[in-house]
Formats: C-alpha cells, sequence, structure tokens
C-alpha cells in the first residue's frame, strides 16, 4: 500500500519573466524548500532550483520560463509522513497533524469525541472533533471545534492517542 501524502503548499501565479512562481505555504516548516529539494506535485516530480522565503517565491528545473512556469499555476506539492518527518524537526511539545488526526480528546476524564481534522483559521489551528455517539445522542452537536492554544489543551499524550483538555465540554454545549 502507497504511502499516504498530503498538500504542503500551492503554487500560485507567476511573478517577474524568470519562471518564478507564488508559493502559497500550506505547513509550518518553509525549511523544507530550499534549493535542490524535490517534491512531488500535481504535475510529477519537481526540483526546486531558488527559493525566495521572505517573498516565498520559488523555481523549479524545467520551468524557468514564464510560458513554462504558467503550466504550474495552481499545482499541489505533496509530503508523506516519512518525509515531513525526516525534513521537518519539531521541538519539545510540538506534532504534527497527522499525528493529532484520530486521537480521543478527553475534557478531565469524559471522552469527549476524536480528532478528525485540524483546520487552520486566522492564525490559529482548531481540532475539528468528531463528537462521541452517547454525546450525540443527547442531543449534543455531532461536531464541534476546539481551538488549539495552551487555556484549553493541557496534554498531548501519542503514546496513548489522547488529548487532555480543560473547559472543552463547554465549548461542545455551547456549539
Amino acid at each position: 500500500m502507497a504511502e499516504k501524502s498530503f498538500v504542503i503548499a500551492r503554487i500560485g501565479r507567476t511573478v517577474g519573466l524568470h519562471g518564478d512562481l507564488k508559493l502559497n505555504l500550506l505547513t509550518d516548516f518553509p525549511e523544507q524548500f530550499e534549493k535542490g529539494a524535490l517534491f512531488r506535485s500535481d504535475r510529477g516530480e519537481l526540483e526546486i532550483i531558488s527559493y525566495n522565503p521572505s517573498r516565498n517565491l520559488v523555481r523549479f528545473r524545467g520551468y524557468e520560463s514564464l510560458e513554462e512556469a504558467k503550466r504550474l499555476t495552481n499545482c499541489k506539492l505533496y509530503s508523506s509522513e516519512r518525509e515531513s518527518r525526516r525534513k521537518c524537526k519539531l521541538a519539545d511539545g510540538e506534532y504534527f497533524w497527522f499525528d493529532l488526526i484520530g486521537m480521543e480528546l478527553y475534557d478531565g476524564e469524559r471522552l469527549l469525541g476524536k480528532v478528525c481534522e485540524i483546520q487552520r483559521l486566522q492564525e490559529s489551528d482548531y481540532l475539528h472533533i468528531e463528537t462521541q455517539t452517547q454525546l450525540v445522542a443527547q442531543s449534543l452537536p455531532k461536531s464541534f471545534l476546539v481551538p488549539y492554544i495552551p487555556r484549553y489543551i493541557l496534554s498531548v499524550d501519542t503514546e496513548a492517542g489522547k488529548i487532555h483538555t480543560t473547559d472543552t465540554f463547554d465549548i461542545l454545549e455551547a456549539s
């Protein structure tokens, strides 16, 4: 079975006459977009020949002219879990989104549900929680969002697959 891939960037419009493209990052790790880096894309494998992080401009081998580069507009760049773990270094207390998806969310000892996805809204990440069946049967919402901030997130136990929170049952009730 092939390893699951996920989108880490989307290529935007061309900039200038030499094949530069706007790179819209969907990752917290811009350091992986360095000269010589290879990425899978909607158009096959792409090699970065230059990247300007301050302007988020990228140029790919074989697409150095304006006309060639235009063919990459709206193309997506992909990474796998293995590649991300190799290329991106996490600080203590940081987690990849794919590590959090599927984890159970607890408010104290009460299981509220599972993380089904993560959404970035404005500058914050939100855990999209699929509410536990027993709570839905009590007329609570089928899903709700929990801000991934210290105010609510107490700890993450990747070994046990549990996220311990506080005051998130209140968020569920108010959803």
